[in-house]
């Protein structure tokens, strides 16, 4: 009998040690990004579709406040799934210290002319609408090409062109310049 009883107890004790392994070993990264451009339904669209491209990440888009969350298993796999999302021109504010949207627009400092960037999700209206309105808030810019289901925008005045891309950030666009 108590050879029955001590088995039973190893037992469990080798259970409970082998589930708290397994509990800690797959620990979850979440990101929660805000200040995203999602208009409409192609925006929720394109962010999942980008999202769903990344092996281990998933993701749950609140459209209404302008906000994603973003789950995987580790944080390389988040950064990834962030990259992915940037690739496919939206942007977004991130809660995270280690997972981060880059600023990989190439764009250099300084006074440009013209500045053609291209990326940019713009699947609607109310995306062009966004666009422009991020581009007009830069000093010195006179023209833009912003259309409707266009991903590329020229830029032209005599502004700064860093100040563009931030301004498209802020306003949930990705871009890069065009090479």
């Amino acid at each position: 009998m108590k050879s029955t009883h001590a088995f039973l107890a190893t037992t469990l004790t080798v259970v409970l040690a082998i589930s708290s392994l397994g509990a800690t070993a797959h620990a979850e990264t979440i990101v929660n990004l805000s200040n995203m451009h999602l208009c409409c339904g192609a925006c929720v669209k394109g962010v999942t579709s980008a999202i769903d491209s990344v092996d281990g990440a998933s993701v749950k888009v609140q459209q209404d406040a302008n906000s994603a969350t973003i789950t995987a298993g580790d944080a390389a796999t988040a950064q990834k799934a962030l990259d992915a999302l940037a690739a496919a021109g939206f942007h977004g504010k991130s809660d995270s210290k280690e997972v981060k949207m880059k600023d990989n627009s190439g764009v250099k400092a300084g006074k440009v002319q013209r500045l053609e960037l291209v990326g940019v999700h713009n699947c609607c209206g109310g995306c062009n609408k966004a666009v422009k309105a991020a581009i007009a808030s830069v000093d010195g810019v006179v023209a833009d090409t912003a259309k409707a289901k266009s991903d590329t925008v020229v830029i032209e005045g005599d502004f700064d062109g860093q100040a563009v891309v931030k301004a498209l950030l802020k306003a949930g666009f990705h871009v890069t310049a065009k090479k």
